[in-house]
C-alpha cells in the first residue's frame, strides 16, 4: 500500500511538471518561516531608517554643539561705516555672538587709545561710552557731542587669545548749506527770483527748510501771491523758493534755515531800470571818494601838526 502510495506521490509530481505548474526552484531550500523572515527584513529596513535618522540627528547636535564651541564671533551684517553729525550722538554698533564670560573693548585706531573695557570707560574722555543691550547682543560705543577730529577707525576687540576685532569708520561731518548766486543776487521788475538753496553733509535729511524775508518767515499762502517753494530731499537736499513777477518790495535779505543744519543768507536786488553793473560801478566811486577824502584829511592833520 506504502509502495503504491509513493508511485501515485511521483506520477503527480512528474504530471506537475510535465504542465509547467511546479519548477525545481520551488524547491530550493527556504527559512521555516517565510512571513518570518520577510518580518524581518522589514524590521531591518526600518532599523537603517531609523539608524540613519540617529545619525543625522548627531550630526545636527554636532553642528549645534560646533556652534556652541566656536567661541565668540561677530555678526557683520550691519554697515561699518557710521556717519554722525557734529555735536549729534553718534553710536558705532557691535553686534557679538557666543561671547561667554570674555570681555568686550573699544580701542580707537589712530592712537590704539583704549576707549572701554566691558560696560566701563577707560579714557579721562568722558564722551566716550560702552552700551549693552543684552536682548540683541549689542555692545555700541555712544560718542557724546562728536568733533570732526572724532572722526577715523574704531574696533570692537573680543578679549579672546587671540584677539578677535571688527572694524567699524566714524565720520563726523558738518553741514553745509549754501545759496546759488550768493551773496548778493540782481533781479530785474516783472521777473522770477528762484533762490536755490543747498544742504549737504548731513547723516539724513533735513525734517524741514524754512525760508525768511527780512526777519519774517514767509507765507506762502499771502495775498501778494505768486511766491512757492519746493524741497528736494536725498543725500543732498535743494529747496527752490520761487517768486513770480518780483517788485522792489521783494528786496532785502532772505535766509535759508534747514532745521538741522546752519543757515544761509543772500541779499536780493529787485532792479528799476537800472544796470547791476552800473550800481556797482557807483558803489566803487563812493568807496573811492571816502578814501581820497580820509587820505587827505590824514595829511592835513599831519602837515598841521609839524607846524
Amino acid at each position: 500500500m506504502i509502495d503504491s502510495m509513493k508511485h501515485l506521490t511521483i506520477a503527480i509530481i512528474l504530471t506537475f511538471f510535465k504542465y509547467g505548474i511546479v519548477s525545481l526552484s520551488d524547491f530550493d531550500q527556504q527559512p521555516p518561516d517565510a512571513i518570518s523572515t520577510i518580518n524581518n527584513k522589514h524590521y531591518q529596513f526600518h532599523n537603517d531608517y531609523d539608524e540613519n535618522s540617529f545619525n543625522e540627528g548627531n550630526e545636527n547636535s554636532e553642528t549645534v554643539q560646533s556652534a556652541l564651541n566656536r567661541g565668540p564671533y561677530f555678526d557683520i551684517s550691519a554697515s561699518r561705516n557710521v556717519t554722525a553729525l557734529v555735536g549729534s550722538t553718534a553710536y558705532l554698533n557691535c553686534r557679538v555672538k557666543n561671547l561667554g564670560n570674555k570681555t568686550l573693548t573699544w580701542i580707537r585706531h589712530r592712537d590704539l587709545h583704549l576707549l572701554t573695557i566691558g560696560k566701563e570707560t577707560y579714557t579721562q574722555d568722558q564722551r566716550f561710552q560702552s552700551v549693552h543691550n543684552p536682548h540683541t547682543n549689542d555692545w555700541s560705543l555712544k560718542v557724546l557731542y562728536p568733533q570732526q577730529k572724532d572722526s577715523g577707525v574704531y574696533e570692537c576687540q573680543i578679549g579672546s587669545s587671540p584677539p578677535v576685532g571688527y572694524s567699524m569708520v566714524l565720520s563726523v561731518v558738518e553741514p553745509i548749506t549754501t545759496i546759488l548766486g550768493g551773496p548778493d543776487m540782481y533781479i530785474d521788475v516783472g521777473s522770477t527770483i528762484n533762490l536755490t538753496c543747498i544742504v549737504k553733509h548731513l547723516p539724513e535729511p533735513p525734517p524741514g527748510i524754512y525760508w525768511t524775508h527780512n526777519g519774517i518767515e514767509i507765507n506762502y499762502d499771502s495775498p501778494r501771491g505768486g511766491v512757492s517753494v519746493i524741497t528736494e530731499k536725498g543725500d543732498i537736499t535743494q529747496s527752490y523758493l520761487l517768486i513770480q513777477r518780483a517788485r522792489p518790495f521783494d528786496s532785502g535779505k532772505y535766509i535759508c534755515v534747514p532745521s538741522n543744519a546752519n543757515s544761509e543768507t543772500i541779499n536780493v536786488h529787485v532792479l528799476n531800470g537800472e544796470h547791476p553793473a552800473a550800481i556797482q560801478a557807483a558803489s566803487h566811486l563812493q568807496i573811492r571818494s571816502f578814501l581820497l577824502i580820509l587820505v587827505s584829511l590824514i595829511i592835513v592833520i599831519t602837515v598841521g601838526g609839524n607846524r
